[in-house]
């Protein structure tokens, strides 16, 4: 083949190439798929709903001092402020659907509040949900409770500690608070308002069963009445923890580190440990609120501290 010839076929080939249409001009999606993950636990079906996201400034919020927290996160390819997840997980135990905290409703900002459209993704409607359990009364936890101030699980139970009820419903202790304080009080009262009107608010004190599979572990700290529930089923156990860690990439390598959010914080770091230490000698599953989304795992003890191993992906063969 003499030179023109190629020279005539190399021009045509960019021709063609300039000439053909280009697919990747396509518009960006920028939405994820449903923000819900399936296993199963035993003969029980957990779900891992997101209640969404939530930028917080953990270098300034950790007891760690910033550039400190700045470098750990580092090592995760992470920096603040960090995007962290809010999640809920509803379990069903094949005579009842229980969902355990409801994320923070309208409370939080744009970012939060996609619980109930992800259970309904994930195959499930509030009417259908019997029972909600509250691991504590923080808003991002319990202001999915309710949906333009009627309840958003109108069939349900809500159930929690005692000693978590009477603190944050309490108009004396919210008087004493600061100022900045005082709405973590009234966004509880709002939130039970209707289930309490409608006698379907119920405590329960100390370590319990609170319902077939289910039990109460109280680990205070976080805040008074702060709960894991700990659901077992088959042989297989999990823990959902609530707000036992906020930071997985700083406070499993340092479990001594804690968050402003902690009410007492030296008890806070200590129920991490005893629950942790639990976890990793029984090879429990632990299911988290602020974990990265689905926000399960098990832990192992590693050095003086923790590592999280998350689940492995699983399509439910």
């Amino acid at each position: 083949m003499n030179k023109t010839v190629l020279r005539a076929l190399a021009a045509a080939c960019a021709a063609a190439c300039i000439a053909a249409p280009s697919f990747a001009a396509a518009p960006m999606a920028k939405t994820p798929a449903p923000g819900y993950f399936r296993v199963m636990l035993g003969q029980f079906e957990i779900t891992p709903l997101s209640d969404g996201t939530v930028d917080l400034p953990v270098d300034k919020l950790l007891s760690d001092k910033a550039e400190k927290t700045q470098a750990t996160l580092a090592k995760s390819f992470l920096k603040a402020p960090l995007e962290t997840s809010d999640n809920a997980f509803l379990v069903n135990t094949g005579k009842k659907l229980i969902l355990v905290d409801t994320g923070a409703g309208v409370l939080f900002g744009p970012t939060l509040g996609k619980l109930l459209a992800n259970m309904k993704a994930a195959g499930y409607t509030p009417e259908q949900v019997d029972e909600v359990y509250l691991t504590h009364f923080h808003s991002d936890h319990l202001g999915g409770l309710t949906s333009s101030a009627k309840p958003a699980f109108p069939n349900a139970i809500v159930r929690a500690s005692k000693l978590e009820a009477d603190h944050w419903l309490s108009q004396a202790n919210m008087d004493k608070a600061p100022a900045d304080g005082k709405d973590t009080f009234k966004n509880a009262m709002a939130a039970l308002d209707p289930y309490i009107k409608a006698g379907k608010f119920k405590t329960f004190e100390g370590d319990v069963e609170v319902s077939q599979g289910f039990r109460s572990l109280g680990g205070h700290g976080h805040t008074p009445g702060h709960t894991t529930f700990v659901v077992e089923s088959g042989g297989q156990k999990m823990m959902l923890i609530g707000d036992l860690i906020h930071v997985a990439a700083v406070q499993f390598e340092n479990p001594a580190v804690t968050i402003g959010f902690d009410g007492d914080q030296k008890a806070a770091s200590a129920a991490r440990k005893k629950l942790f230490d639990m976890a990793a000698r029984e090879g429990s599953l632990i299911g988290g609120a602020h974990l990265q989304f689905p926000g399960l795992g098990h832990v192992r003890t590693e050095g003086k501290g923790y590592r999280f191993v998350p689940v492995n992906y699983t399509q439910m063969r």
